[in-house]
């Protein structure tokens, strides 16, 4: 217990910080009220303006390459006496195997296709002993939680991605695994998908994917305060991973979609002779960046750029799906997304209201509304959920309910204590349902001991209360009451 207390001791202590920082933080912007912004602005503009016109010149100039080789091909030209070739060979051989931060390295880049190399890893160190160790949900019934104490080489991603023959034709390829899966449906997932870029307005895609359902599944990963999880009001009301088809672009400056239509909400350790014929899965997301246009790498959370001009996102996502027993996935499997009661229990498992009914299909709709801002290396965001659950289907017996209704909402805050290598953050989520409130908090720091985003240790206090959600690569259980402390090394480049 004396380990506990100097996790809340050092919450305290972090909390203290946050809390000065935003007083000093104030009393800066004040005093600077008076500066010209407007000489600023169009700086910024200017400069989103040249990097737009920079990438397409260098798309326009990766399709002339490809038309020259493809012309002095038919008329048997040898590229080495060929100086546009030579000249581009010598400039390509430069550039294999450099690093660009968003790509990776850059493994090959010729006239035909380039292929860049990435990676997202990590080693967690786990420690629940302070949770209880039973829970009994509203109807009465208790269970055993399986309370972890150890050390996992947790996850390893490889993403390999690029362009081939068409720099507007688009692929990534990846081998995702989660060690403390092994033995559990899809502990290993070799998925991808295939893309076509027509313009900054529409992009196509199909192959595996996340549904934009909540900010956190719209590509903001790895861009997030916490490592390689959610609060848990995220993770009840959001969908997952599934095949589909998405279009995604930029409608004007800084107003973005993504739209998808998929086969269910989470598909990873479900096989195709598991899901319906539906194809009835939909998930959209529009969001708009007014002042600056953007909201750093990936638009994720958290200020490590330290925006001189306050940075704002707003966003609003709706996600509807008809979901079958038989298409659900294992409560283990990595990254599952299940539609629970707001005690935990499963509503696809069996007789989940005591009642003795079964439910063989329901119909799931959400909606969550998000905003933010940064700016100087301080950030907070906000995000309200609301989900819908109706129109069920039964196997068996009956339920006492018609459709559950439940609402939720999180916010988290940071600030750069140290620029570019000491963060701190707080959060805080709460589910608001018609079985149970349950909420979390937490505090955490990231230290970048490199003085890059690539690399990082996060130290993290989780205090759980009542916990609807949890399976064995997050650090919180179904069930969960109490402080669960987590240590973790980062790699992600």
């Amino acid at each position: 217990m004396v380990y506990f207390r100097l996790v809340r001791f050092i919450g305290v202590c972090v909390g203290a910080l946050v809390g000065t920082g935003f007083v000093i933080s104030s009393s800066l912007f004040a005093a600077e009220v008076d500066l010209d912004t407007a000489k600023q602005q169009a700086i910024e503009k200017e400069l989103k303006q040249l990097q737009k016109t920079r990438n397409e010149l260098l798309d326009k100039s990766n399709e002339f390459d490809q038309r020259i080789r493809n012309l002095e091909s038919q008329l048997g030209v040898d590229d080495k006496s060929s100086p546009s070739s030579s000249s581009n060979r010598q400039s390509t051989d430069d550039q294999w195997g450099r690093y660009e931060p968003g790509k990776g390295f850059v493994v090959v880049r010729t006239d035909n296709g380039e292929v860049d190399f990435s990676v997202f890893t990590y080693v967690r160190y786990l420690n629940q002993k302070d949770l209880e160790k039973t829970y009994t949900d509203s109807f009465g019934r208790t269970s055993n939680l399986d309370i972890r104490n150890d050390m996992q080489f947790q996850k390893l991603t490889l993403n390999f991605k690029g362009w081939l023959f068409d720099p507007k034709f688009r692929y990534l390829f990846y081998t995702w695994t989660s060690n403390t899966s092994q033995g559990d449906p899809a502990q290993v997932v070799v998925a991808g998908n295939l893309g076509y870029n027509f313009n900054e307005e529409f992009s196509l895609y199909a192959g595996i994917g996340a549904l934009p359902s909540t900010r956190s599944t719209n590509y903001t990963f790895p861009n997030w305060l916490k490592n390689d999880h959610r609060t848990i009001s995220d993770e009840y009301f959001r969908g997952s991973y599934t095949t589909g088809l998405w279009a995604s672009g930029e409608i004007s400056d800084g107003l973005k979609y993504r739209a998808m239509l998929g086969n269910n909400l989470s598909q990873l350790g479900v096989n195709a002779a598991q899901l319906d014929e539906g194809l009835n899965t939909v998930s959209a997301a529009l969001w708009w960046m007014p002042t600056t246009g953007e909201y750093g790498p990936g638009e994720g959370l958290g200020d490590y750029e330290k925006h001189q001009q306050v940075a704002t996102l707003f966003g609003v996502h709706f996600t509807h799906s008809r979901e079958d027993a038989q298409g659900q996935p294992g409560t283990d499997s990595f990254e599952n997304s299940q539609i629970r009661l707001s005690d935990g229990t499963r509503i696809f498992s069996n007789d989940p209201f005591g009642t003795g009914g079964n439910i063989q299909k329901a119909t799931y709709q959400m909606l969550a509304i998000n905003g933010g801002f940064k700016y100087r290396g301080w950030s907070l965001e906000a995000e309200l959920y609301n989900r819908r659950v109706d129109d069920f289907e039964l196997s068996s017996g009956s339920i006492p309910v018609t459709e559950l209704n439940d609402w939720g909402y999180q916010a988290q805050g940071s600030s750069m204590i140290i620029p570019k290598t000491l963060q701190a953050y707080l959060g805080y989520s709460k589910i608001i349902g018609q079985y149970g409130n349950p909420y979390d908090v937490s505090v955490g720091i990231n230290w970048f001991f490199f003085e890059r985003k690539e690399t990082r240790i996060n130290v993290q206090g989780l205090y759980l209360k009542d916990s609807p959600v949890g399976y064995s690569s997050v650090p919180f259980a179904v069930g969960g009451n109490g402080w669960v402390l987590t240590t973790d090394l980062i790699v992600a480049f």
